[in-house]
C-alpha cells in the first residue's frame, strides 16, 4: 500500500473487524438473510464534498472478509477532491462479505477522508506562502498511521510518529534538566543520531536553543509580532514552527511572519468525518 505501513494497516483492520464480529466471528444478519453463494457489486459513494483518503485501506477490509475473493476497482486517487454523488470505488464479491465489511471499511475511510478534507483547508489557506501545515501526536489511539497518512493526502506534512523517532524538548523537560542547553546536550549525548526539536516561548529561549545546537524550534503560543522577532533573531540557523491556538482565520497572519510550519493538533483530534456510503447495485 503506497505510503502506508502495511503491517500497521493489517493490525488496525484486524482489531476493527474483531470488535465488530465478536468471538467466534460472525455477522448474524447477513448469514441469516443472504445465501452463501450470492455475489453482488457495491459502490462507495461520496455523500458530501471533500478530499478522499483511505481507499486502499477499505480495499483491504473487503479482502479480509471475503478471503481475498472480492475485486476492488478504485476510481479516484487518494488526495482527490470529490463532490456529493461521486463514485469512489466499486467492489464485487460475496454479498455476505461485502455487508460484513461495510461498516469497518466506511469507519476507516470516512475518518481518513475527514482528516484529509480538514488538512486541505489549511493547505489552501497557506498556498503561496513559505509555511506548511504540520500534524501532531494528538491522534486517535490505534489510528496514528492512518491519520498521518490522511494528513499527507490532504496536503500537510507529518511531524514525528512517536516518542521514539524524534526528541522534543518541551517545558517540563527543560525544568527537569535545569535549562534548554542542559536538556539538549543530554539528548545529544544519549541519542546522537536522533533529531532534536526544542519548544521555546521567548526570543531569549530561541537564541539559547540555536546556540546550543538545535535546528528546529517550536514557538509555542506566540503572537505574530513575537514570532517576527524570533525569525529575525534566529535567521536561517533553525526551522521554525508556530504552534498553539492557531485557526484558519489567523493562519495567513502567522504564515506571514516567516515561520516554516504551522502545527495544528486539530487536523487529527477534531476533524469531522467525510460522509461516504456503500450502495449495493440493484439486482
Amino acid at each position: 500500500m503506497t505510503g502506508l505501513d502495511a503491517a500497521a494497516v493489517e493490525r488496525i483492520i484486524g482489531t476493527a473487524l474483531a470488535e465488530d464480529l465478536g468471538d467466534p466471528p460472525r455477522d448474524v444478519t447477513s448469514e441469516a438473510t443472504i445465501p452463501a453463494d450470492q455475489v453482488d457489486t457495491a459502490e462507495l459513494v461520496a455523500r458530501a464534498p471533500g478530499v478522499v483518503a483511505g481507499l486502499e485501506v477499505a480495499a483491504r477490509v473487503f479482502a479480509a472478509t471475503s478471503g481475498g475473493t472480492a475485486t476492488f476497482e478504485q476510481l479516484v486517487a487518494d488526495g482527490t477532491a470529490v463532490t456529493r454523488g461521486d463514485v469512489l470505488a466499486r467492489v464485487t464479491g460475496p454479498t455476505r462479505a461485502l455487508l460484513t465489511a461495510e461498516r469497518t471499511a466506511l469507519n476507516l475511510l470516512c475518518r481518513m477522508s475527514g482528516v484529509a478534507t480538514h488538512t486541505r483547508r489549511w493547505a489552501d489557506v497557506l498556498a503561496g506562502t513559505k509555511a506548511t501545515v504540520l500534524d501532531t501526536r494528538k491522534t486517535t489511539p490505534g489510528l496514528r498511521a492512518l491519520e498521518k497518512y490522511a494528513v499527507r493526502a490532504g496536503g500537510g506534512t507529518n511531524k514525528r510518529m512517536g516518542l521514539y523517532d524524534v526528541a522534543m524538548i518541551k517545558d517540563n523537560h527543560k525544568l527537569a534538566a535545569g535549562s534548554i542547553t542542559a536538556a539538549y546536550r543530554r539528548v545529544r549525548e544519549t541519542f546522537p543520531d536522533v533529531g532534536v526539536q526544542v519548544e521555546v516561548t521567548t526570543v531569549a529561549e530561541a537564541v539559547e536553543a540555536v546556540e546550543a545546537g538545535a535546528d528546529f524550534l517550536l514557538c509555542d503560543n506566540m503572537r505574530p509580532d513575537l514570532l517576527r522577532e524570533v525569525v529575525a533573531a534566529v535567521g536561517d540557523r533553525a526551522e521554525l514552527e508556530a504552534t498553539g491556538n492557531l485557526t484558519l482565520e489567523t493562519a495567513a497572519d502567522y504564515a506571514a511572519t516567516g515561520v516554516d510550519y504551522l502545527s495544528v493538533g486539530g487536523l487529527t483530534h477534531s476533524s469531522p468525518i467525510l460522509d461516504i456510503a456503500m450502495d449495493l447495485r440493484a439486482r
